[in-house]
């Protein structure tokens, strides 16, 4: 390990060549640049300039060219971009690279929980969503429509993205773990033409029934006009008599549906802006939010994000462990298709049916490009050193992390054990509502654990404090101070809504809801959510602080930080503590892992309490759910949006430790 120019200890550091052929390298020397401070400089100055210099160098297709690059007649909250311009996500994933000579190259491999393995080349996907895409047709799904998803992570999903927007009309991704009134709520906000799901999906060796909780979604969805059914459990599963029910006259069975249609159909002319993507994300009140994005939106921002901080290229391959219910879905199928490499789309938990399953299906299929959340390194890390080790992984190029604040030693397994210390961390962070990520990592620059080199090149970001004014060395509001491509266009029909959430704190700036800070060797760190900060005696502090210093400890395998009201200090901290395997609760683990956080956050920051619980809420992909830990431990009502909660048994929990 190096150390930087302040002290700050150097995690990786890029070889020559790595520079040499990193993509961003090449864009820089494009537009004159000769360090990445130069093309933040060059973004700031201009940001239309910029964009416009990197979709010709991404060479996207357009069926017409836009006539300006950025609109601000309507002001910053709704900025349009690539003015007039033709753009369609589907031709851009497909029609572009077979039209390129690359049309026998793997664009999409899928593996199941059992095993089944399935790929298509892109002249084979283009066909795929061809046949769907005219099913949908025939279905009545016309330009502007809305047609919801509620599917595991199969090819299908991937295929039912991209014909959607192949005919014009908007996708509406659920997770697919949502009960009934989770989907109901999303499908009927949105008003939903069509439905595309499956009979059922196995989750750890046991069938769930999908299809039983998108019947009980719809009795609250009338607008849904039909049910286009993937069987997949079992092929006659589906008949009359059988588990899993069927109504006649909306139900159609996917394979029937594509049978006779045309093996390619043109994509549909769509304007630059035209709707293509309705996101929904979850707060902790008040309704989901419906994010609005355009074809030349989410799908080119992510493919910018991909292709300057994780440097992907054609023939690539890139796993990222999530579902299409979450934005990290789309960022998967759209950028990696879009910069033609391949997609992996791995079905299943992490740890099932063996301990090392990620990392045998990352091996097998030579990925070289795999994300995942810090919360499920964290879960994994538990099973040993050596279930990574098993494995060839030598062709992991990237690897990338999203979602949440890292802690340093699950960070620097991660990096060592799976990346074996040749792999940097692409460290990413931003939103759904931003198409991708406002802060990242480089491929060509030293790293420093957890943190990220800067913002991600078209994102004019910045650390301000209660004024607005910019600090460095402290924490603060992380804002963004220009308009981007992957900007929502605003909530769906609820412009107010979005104007408040993220307008309404500075003038013309873009409040993004997370703490930063910059230290004095120019590394930003993300520190939390801004509504899960805690104030201990007038000091903020973020839960990430206190989760880092007792996860280092041997024995925990998780860590919530949580605030309760405090007489003394108005506000102060319970740590909830699940541990490894066979270490034993007792009174001196408890004053030990209090100790750790005195020594790594000082006395007066001190842990009024840590408790031992058996488990902690996190969504599927690994994401923890702290505010829903806050709440139960305070016994509120409302634990706010439990839709996304994978373990609801850890609620039991944390009641038995209180």
């Amino acid at each position: 390990m190096a150390i930087g120019e302040h002290g700050q200890t150097h995690v990786w550091t890029p070889t020559p060549e790595y520079v040499e052929k990193a993509n961003v390298t090449r864009f820089m020397r494009r537009v004159g640049c000769a360090t990445l401070e130069d093309l933040w400089a060059y973004v700031r100055a201009d940001i239309a300039r910029f964009y416009h210099e990197l979709a010709s160098d991404m060479g996207l297709a357009w069926f017409e060219p836009y006539t300006s690059t950025l609109d601000l007649s309507r002001g910053l909250p709704f900025a349009r971009w690539f003015v007039d311009g033709r753009y369609n996500a589907s031709y851009n994933c497909l029609d572009r690279w077979v039209q390129a000579g690359r049309g026998s190259y793997t664009a999409l491999v899928w593996e199941s929980e059992d095993g089944q393995v399935r790929r298509y080349s892109f002249d084979e996907l283009l066909a795929e969503v061809c046949l769907l895409a005219g099913a949908l047709r025939e279905l009545g799904v016309e330009r502007g429509d809305t047609v919801g998803i509620y599917m595991p992570l199969l090819p299908e999903t991937a295929i039912a993205l991209l014909a959607i927007g192949r005919v014009g009309a908007i996708a509406v991704p659920a997770f697919s773990g949502y009960g009934a009134p989770a989907l109901a709520t999303r499908l009927a906000d949105a008003q939903a033409k069509v439905l595309l799901t499956v009979d059922g999906v196995s989750r750890r060796g046991k069938f769930v029934n999908m299809k039983a909780t998108a019947d009980a979604a719809l009795a609250d969805v009338p607008s849904v006009q039909h049910v286009l059914v993937f069987q997949r459990s079992n092929p006659g599963l589906l008949r009359p008599g059988a588990d899993v029910a069927w109504t006649k006259g909306r139900d159609v069975e996917w394979t029937h549906a594509v049978s006779g249609q045309a093996s390619f159909c043109e994509a549909e002319r769509t304007a630059s802006d035209e709707p293509y993507l309705l996101l929904y994300t979850s707060g902790s009140t008040g309704k989901p939010k419906g994010a609005v994005h355009g074809h030349a939106g989410f799908p080119v921002k992510v493919q910018i994000d991909q292709y300057l901080c994780f440097d992907v290229k054609p023939g690539d391959c890139m796993l990222w462990f999530t579902d299409m219910g979450w934005m990290m879905g789309p960022f998967l199928v759209l950028g990696a298709l879009g910069l033609g490499a391949s997609a992996m789309l791995y079905e299943g938990t992490p740890d099932y049916p063996t301990p090392d399953r990620l990392w045998e299906v990352a091996a097998r299929h030579k990925v070289t490009h795999l994300g995942i959340a810090p919360t499920a390194i964290r879960a994994l890390m538990v099973h040993g050193d050596d279930q990574p080790r098993k494995h060839d992984l030598s062709n992991l190029r990237i690897l990338g992390s999203s979602g949440e604040a890292w802690n340093p030693e699950p960070y620097r397994w991660f990096a060592q054990h799976v990346g074996g210390g040749r792999a940097p961390i692409i460290n990413y962070s931003g939103g759904t509502e931003v198409s991708g990520g406002i802060v990242g990592c480089y491929p060509v620059r030293a790293l420093a654990a957890c943190a990220f080199h800067g913002p991600v090149f078209g994102m004019d970001a910045d650390v301000v404090d209660e004024a607005g004014n910019s600090i460095r060395g402290a924490v603060g509001e992380l804002v963004v101070r220009q308009p981007w491509p992957g900007m929502t266009q605003g909530f769906w029909r609820d412009d107010e809504r979005y104007l408040n959430t993220y307008w309404s704190r500075f003038p013309n700036v873009w409040v993004h809801g997370d703490w930063a800070s910059v230290d004095n060797e120019g590394f930003w760190y993300i520190h939390g959510r801004s509504d899960d900060t805690i104030n201990v005696a007038g000091k903020r502090v973020g839960p990430a602080e206190y989760e880092s210093a007792l996860v280092a400890h041997p024995g925990v395998r998780e860590a919530a930080a949580i605030s309760v009201p405090d007489e003394l200090k108005g506000e102060a901290v319970v740590c909830l503590v699940a541990l490894r395997a066979n270490v034993a609760e007792s009174e001196g683990l408890r004053a030990e892992l209090l100790a750790k956080v005195v020594d790594s956050l000082g006395k007066a920051l001190a842990a009024k309490a840590v408790k031992f619980v058996d488990d902690l809420p996190c969504t599927r992909n690994g994401k923890m759910m702290r505010r829903v830990a806050r709440a139960r431990y305070l016994r509120m009502d409302n634990l706010g949006d439990l839709s996304a909660l994978e373990n609801p048994s850890s609620l039991e929990a944390i009641d038995n430790a209180r």
